[in-house]
């Protein structure tokens, strides 16, 4: 056999082929293309030209051909004289020709390390004559695509943890109509003193800062409008003293300081009014919407006091149930209440983690933990804990699939799909679906996920998706779409680039990656297509068998380094 080069492929030639018993077929050779067969998206395609010299096929002479690849049957063809009339390609017998047969076949493990024979038949006519000796004419299987690592990137839901809350607490002091004095009764009321108790347990409480305290001054709305804006500002006024006052005797000097307390006047408090009327039970609701509409439509104060005034029995009760509950002033604090810290969080989630909210078991398996089986168990509190929030799932998925508990991932992934459709759940779903080997469904997923993270995705997610999107596009022979998904560099962009061609690209990606067994294999196969040489190629075999000893039997089998298949260098190193 003869070996040729043409457009950067290798073809095997038979070189002649001769038959004892006739003269009907002779001196054909045989071209394959690409030579070592190559395997993608799971199939082995196959084209073979059968070239026929000029004078080399009688006029009657039909040639059977039937190639094999390894054990397994490709099919049969035929190359008929041009005075036979079956099926197959017809070759001039002055001028001689090419027959191309193109197969592609489903591949087989047994196809690695094979080779790609032709066998047959001739015939004149139907009559047959000879047979074809096996003989081989290529060599079989490139399989570095199966390389891809399957392992798709996993993604967490996030916390909604809020530790620092703005609240308010109150006390309200109540005053006589017309007055701004504060009664010695109103001191005593429950209100106040719940107020001085609290404030004097929040100077011990790490958890609570005092901002600031407002008194807000209000009056009915009754009488005069200029007259009840000055009323209420006096109350604020008088308030803040008899605050100051319950302060000093509480020890709570730090409270004493009039520039603490901010006075804000109201005036009539028509907001109020209406709240408080509606709660009454002694006034009908006739005459509730009667006395709305006067304050709302009647701009003459005097005429506004007379036309409620002459509601009788309810403006009587009006006087009595709803205007003392308004002629009032407020104290407000408002204060930052502090949640738990991260070592109280810490401590919490190791020793008593029922205790935690959901955002706060989501926040400290994920910000304040690094043992991703720590964080499982915390994971799994919160899934337990809150089994109808998809996030508490969604993480526990995410923890056992990146301990490899792929089952009890797929697992948890459907529960949370199940209870919110969404672009994490699928994505995550279809991370166990692809190691189950059920890339469709996986491949719809992931179409799906990366639908809903164009539109509202942040960028780790979209990241993520397109990652795992590449890794399909390796499975699927799209090699250059799958370079463009891997936005970081990675051992499987660097794959996707050797096997669209990028060497140069795929040896700068593989250099800044960390050294593992795969890596260091990949840079072989790099320096062989690169025609680096034996000692380059074994250079880089060497470390990755060192890391992994079943490396060795498959570069040994590996048609990526047939040019140096019998170099001594080579043989050494994986026999």
């Amino acid at each position: 056999m003869k070996l040729f080069r043409a457009s950067n492929l290798f073809f095997l030639g038979s070189g002649m082929m001769f038959l004892a018993s006739c003269d009907l077929v002779k001196d054909v050779t045989y071209s394959v293309s690409p030579n070592p067969l190559e395997m993608h998206a799971d199939s082995v395609k196959i084209a073979i030209t059968v070239n026929v010299p000029a004078k080399g096929i009688k006029k009657k002479a039909k040639a059977e051909i039937t190639p094999k690849l390894g054990s397994y049957a490709i099919g049969t063809w035929y190359v008929n004289g041009e005075k036979v009339t079956e099926n197959g390609t017809t070759i001039n017998f002055k001028n001689g020709g090419t027959a191309t047969f193109e197969q592609t076949v489903p591949y087989l493990p047994e196809m690695e390390a094979a080779d790609l024979v032709v066998t047959g038949k001739i015939y004149k006519q139907t009559k047959e004559k000879d047979a074809l000796p096996e003989m081989k004419i290529a060599d079989a299987t490139i399989i570095t695509p199966y390389l891809v690592n399957k392992t798709f990137k996993v993604l967490y839901e996030e916390d909604a943890l809020v530790r620092q809350f703005e609240k308010t607490t109150d006390a309200t002091f109540n005053f006589e109509k017309g007055k701004s004095d504060v009664r010695a009764t109103e001191l005593k009321d429950t209100d106040i003193a719940a107020l001085v108790s609290w404030i004097q347990a929040a100077q011990s409480n790490p958890k609570i800062k005092i901002n600031k305290i407002e008194i807000n001054g209000y009056a009915s709305p009754d009488g005069e409008v200029s007259k009840n804006d000055n009323l209420s500002f006096d109350r604020t006024a008088t308030t803040r003293t008899a605050i100051i006052a319950l302060m000093k005797k509480a020890n709570l000097t730090a409270f004493t300081d009039t520039n603490m307390y901010k006075l804000t006047k109201y005036g009539e408090d028509f907001e109020g009014f209406k709240t408080q009327l509606a709660l009454s039970t002694t006034i009908t609701e006739a005459d509730k919407n009667l006395f709305i509409r006067i304050l709302e439509m009647t701009k003459d104060l005097e005429q506004r006091e007379k036309e409620m005034y002459n509601l009788g029995k309810s403006y009587s009760e009006l006087e009595k149930d709803v205007f003392p509950k308004i002629r009032r002033a407020m104290v407000v604090v408002k204060y930052t209440e502090f949640g738990l810290t991260d070592d109280e969080l810490k401590a919490a989630a190791s020793n008593n983690p029922n205790s935690l909210s959901v955002e706060e078991l989501l926040f400290t398996a994920n910000k304040l933990t690094t043992d991703l089986n720590d964080k499982a168990r915390i994971y799994g509190v919160a899934a337990t804990n809150f089994a109808n929030d998809y996030r508490t799932h969604t993480n526990l998925g995410a923890a056992r699939f990146q301990l490899n508990k792929t089952a009890e991932a797929k697992s948890s992934f459907e529960k949370a799909a199940a209870i919110k459709d969404n672009g994490i759940s699928k994505n995550n779903l279809a991370a166990s679906l692809i190691l189950d080997g059920n890339t469709t469904n996986a491949k719809k997923l992931i179409a799906q996920a990366k639908t809903a993270f164009d539109s509202k995705g942040d960028a780790t997610q979209k990241t993520a998706v397109n990652y795992n999107q590449g890794i399909l596009n390796i499975m699927e022979a799209k090699y250059t779409a799958a370079d463009g998904n891997f936005s970081d560099n990675s051992f499987n962009k660097a794959l996707a680039q050797v096997l669209s061609g990028k060497l140069d690209a795929a040896k700068k990606t593989v250099s800044g990656l960390t050294e593992t067994a795969e890596t260091a294999y990949l840079k072989a196969i790099i320096a062989a297509r690169s025609n680096e040489g034996v000692d380059a190629v074994v250079a880089q075999l060497k470390i990755a068998i060192s890391k992994n000893a079943s490396l060795k039997d498959k570069a040994a089998k590996d048609r990526e380094f047939l040019k140096i298949s019998t170099e001594s260098t080579f043989t050494n190193i994986v026999k």
